[in-house]
């Protein structure tokens, strides 16, 4: 519970902290930060030093020499390396406040539903050692469902698929609470990996995460094209076979298919989740569908294949990229009617 002696005051902060991107809220500001949740380290003698957070460092993934790395602190919504996560929300903090120093924000940090006590707890570690002065948790889902407009506090159920870079959240919502969730650790990263992994089995040429990111992007699709081979993207990696750089051409149904596989995954968790909860509420779904938020609502035709496998209505929400940050930030706007929401 939210106490009411919160009294949210300017400069308060909505942290949606996510495996792929860091998005902050600031009360009467709205997003001000949304970046790359990276961060380029330097060893030198057994020492770590940041050396770039967010954007800039996101650039050097894939280019650094030995003695520099450029990592993501967050593995599958949750904080892989607290140092460097500390280091991150520091940075991101100090931006916010356009390099003002000692300031001690109250947050929302937004967590994935499935996390445990202990994955929640480091979260808010590390908030508080970024300098927080107070550290409530909210759920993805929620915020994600909060973000797209969802009539969360009704007696009526709502069903959100919150697709991120790390994980995947799926939830019924109903009277303010979560009925049902499962987290799957199959989401953005995921479908990176497997189409960097099709492209060295089938073409013998490496490519990196950036690269099998733009591919995602351009050409990937979760139904594949009706007609012939769909569209065509470059692709530019190194051959295996000759050690030398080789550019080639990937198609769409290409994509598609080797895509199948973690898509359908997404498909069972909704199917599953579904299937454990009260007709009641199956009913209000059935009126309104499904609600797809997070980076991988984007993915090509993914509602499309959602709504022949289901049966139900699927929408992408309007702005799904930062839903989870509109949410929470909605939660500290509006702290009085939302307050409940959150845990402490």
């Amino acid at each position: 519970m939210f106490p009411k002696l919160f009294g949210t005051r300017a400069g308060d902060m909505a942290i949606d902290l996510g495996t792929a991107n860091t998005l902050v809220y600031m009360k009467g500001r709205g997003i001000v930060i949304n970046e790359p949740s990276v961060v380029a380290i330097l060893d030198a003698g057994g020492t770590r030093r940041v050396l770039e957070v967010g954007e800039e460092a996101n650039r050097m993934i894939g280019r650094t020499p030995g003695n520099i790395r450029a990592i993501r602190p967050m593995r599958t919504g949750v904080i892989g390396d607290f140092e460097v996560a500390e280091e991150m929300l520091k940075h991101f903090i100090r931006k916010a406040y356009r390099r003002r120093l000692l300031v001690h924000p109250r947050m929302i940090v937004s967590v994935p539903s499935g996390a445990t006590k202990v994955e929640r707890r480091a979260i808010k570690d590390a908030a508080d050692a970024a300098g927080a002065s107070k550290v409530y948790l909210i759920e993805e889902p929620m915020a994600a469902a909060i973000g797209a407009g969802l009539p969360v506090t009704e007696p009526s159920g709502s069903m959100i698929v919150d697709i991120g870079g790390g994980t995947t959240g799926i939830a019924i919502l109903s009277l303010g609470g979560i009925v049902n969730s499962r987290t799957l650790n199959v989401a953005g990263y995921r479908l990176d990996e497997v189409i960097s992994a099709y492209i060295r089995r089938a073409h013998n040429v490496a490519v990196g995460e950036t690269t099998a990111e733009r591919i995602k992007i351009e050409i990937g699709s979760a139904l594949r094209p009706r007609n012939g081979t769909g569209r065509t993207a470059e692709v530019k990696g190194f051959d295996l076979f000759r050690g030398v750089p080789r550019a080639l051409e990937i198609t769409e149904r290409e994509i598609a298919e080797c895509l199948a596989e973690p898509v359908g995954a997404i498909i069972e968790g909704v199917k599953q989740t579904l299937e454990q909860i009260a007709p009641e509420l199956s009913a209000d779904i059935s009126d309104r569908g499904i609600v797809l938020t997070g980076g991988g609502a984007l993915l090509g035709n993914l509602d499309t294949t959602l709504h022949l496998s289901t049966g139900l209505q699927v929408r992408i929400a309007e702005d799904p990229l930062t839903c989870g940050a509109i949410g929470a930030g909605r939660v500290l706007e509006e702290h009085e009617v939302l307050s409940d929401f959150l845990q402490d």
